[in-house]
């Protein structure tokens, strides 16, 4: 597992979805997951410590974990198939720890209202981990092993990378280094 912060929410200028960005600890690994609106502002406003005068969501659910005596350890994004992220809440209630599944962008809008670590496996990383060339900002193509970097993409690759191939395209690189969202 590797840590992951928040490090901004980004909207497309394709077609207005939002995605957040986590960024490897200690590492210039980005990994961009597409989330709907209503959670990008449940993030948004957490990140960004405002108020709203009712609990959201999220809210409820920290309040319910609590009130049963459970505490949050941390949210893993594990998997990715098909151009969708699966992710597990990890809840722990005396010496029982369960493993919630939950869609990523529910357990990040719980993990930072929780302050509890985010952590992506290295295989999702390796799927659909982006890492940027500090001198450009742009993305770097990483080599596989056993698959030389001058290799044409096959279908089922392409495939499986659709969902990233527009943002990467369109990405504003220019600032990526900035806080959006208040990045933690």
């Amino acid at each position: 597992m590797l840590e992951m912060n928040v490090d901004s929410i980004r909207v497309s200028p394709m077609n207005y979805q939002r995605v957040v960005i986590l960024k490897q600890k200690n590492s210039d690994r980005y990994l961009p997951i597409w989330i709907g609106p209503a959670e990008a502002d449940a993030i948004a406003v957490k990140l960004q410590d405002l108020s709203v005068p009712r609990p959201l969501t999220h809210d409820l659910l920290r309040t319910v974990i609590d009130t049963l005596g459970g505490t949050v350890k941390h949210i893993l994004v594990s998997d990715l198939q098909n151009d969708t992220f699966y992710a597990k809440i990890v809840i722990q209630i005396n010496d029982d720890v369960k493993e919630i599944d939950s869609r990523p962008s529910d357990a990040m809008a719980l993990a930072v209202r929780m302050q509890v670590p985010i952590f992506a496996e290295e295989a999702v990383m390796d799927k659909a981990g982006i890492l940027l060339d500090k001198d450009t900002g742009k993305p770097i193509v990483p080599e596989r092993p056993g698959k030389p970097v001058s290799a044409k993409v096959d279908e089922e690759e392409l495939r499986r990378m659709s969902a990233f191939t527009d943002f990467i395209n369109n990405l504003d690189l220019e600032d990526f280094g900035k806080q959006q969202a208040g990045g933690a």
